[in-house]
């Protein structure tokens, strides 16, 4: 998986960084997304609530902000590319790697770590996984898409060492 990742506060150790990133790399793995493409910004509580305000219309600042990536308008490929391909889902991924981006308060993280009493690695590792599967489609609206979704969070950061 490729990942642009930018630290806007210049205050993220590069252990949080590297092991957002090689989180992301193994979540992706177990989701089989590893073949696509995100940002990550780590950004200060002021920013975040900017974005929350921006996108979701809320006026606070907030732990994790996702934007999931959806073409507006499908492709259109010409038929001699599709014959070209004998699975047209093979050509579409390959058209379509960006997923979307995600925005983590490192301010939040701090605050929840202490709220949560886990460690500020942890609490940025979850709040990375948490981001990264509502990019890919997960959500938490019901019961059930919180169960799903919350199961395969705490199974990835689990695997990934990261408990509380």
């Amino acid at each position: 998986m490729y990942i642009e990742l930018i630290d806007e506060t210049e205050q993220v150790p590069q252990a949080i960084i590297t092991q957002t990133l090689d989180l992301l790399d193994f979540a992706a793995e177990k989701i089989g997304k590893e073949n696509k493409e995100m940002a990550v910004t780590f950004v200060t509580n002021e920013r975040s609530h900017e974005l929350n305000l921006e996108y979701r219309d809320t006026d606070r600042p907030t732990d994790v902000i996702s934007l999931e990536y959806k073409p507006e308008e499908p492709l259109a490929f010409g038929h001699e590319a599709v014959e070209e391909h004998s699975d047209l889902a093979e050509l579409l991924e390959e058209f379509d790697a960006y997923i979307g981006e995600l925005f983590i308060s490192v301010d939040k993280a701090h605050e929840q770590a202490a709220e949560f009493g886990h460690s500020f690695e942890r609490e940025m590792g979850f709040l990375a996984v948490h981001g990264f599967l509502h990019i890919n489609g997960y959500d938490h609206y019901t019961p059930e898409e919180e169960k799903e979704m919350f199961t395969l969070q705490e199974e990835i950061l689990t695997a990934y060492g990261l408990t509380r």
